[in-house]
């Protein structure tokens, strides 16, 4: 499939194709006119790559796993541990955007005539 059919199956734009393929991730072949040839996989490949993005992964992370997210079904018990680690480090986060949410709090709770960031 040319890389038109491939961004209609997917919603991404070619632009956005292209960049995964300079990144690694889509490996195109290539016809004897040189356009690029996507195999059907690839629009599984796109929508799982998008999950992933949404569910937190960055584009490192999933490169790093590659192999990993290649094959989701064979590697179901890795994909639900790298979820979980995901969730961990979403829940800490939270806890220091918790604490910081509190300081500035406490300093906006001071009064107007103190500097809100001395001490």
């Amino acid at each position: 499939m040319q890389i038109g059919a491939l961004s209609s199956a997917t919603g991404l734009s070619r632009d956005t194709l292209r960049f995964y393929e300079k990144r690694g991730l889509l490996i195109p072949g290539r016809r004897n006119n040189g356009y690029r040839d996507y195999p059907p996989e690839a629009v599984d490949w796109m929508r799982y790559l998008r999950i992933a993005q949404t569910l937190g992964f960055t584009l490192a992370e999933i490169e790093a796993d590659l192999p990993l997210l290649a094959a989701p079904d064979a590697s179901a018990p890795m994909l639900r541990e790298a979820l979980l680690c995901k969730l961990a480090d979403i829940d800490e986060r939270i806890a220091g955007l918790a604490t910081l949410r509190g300081e500035l709090a406490r300093r906006l709770a001071e009064p107007m005539a103190a500097c809100p960031l001395s001490g």
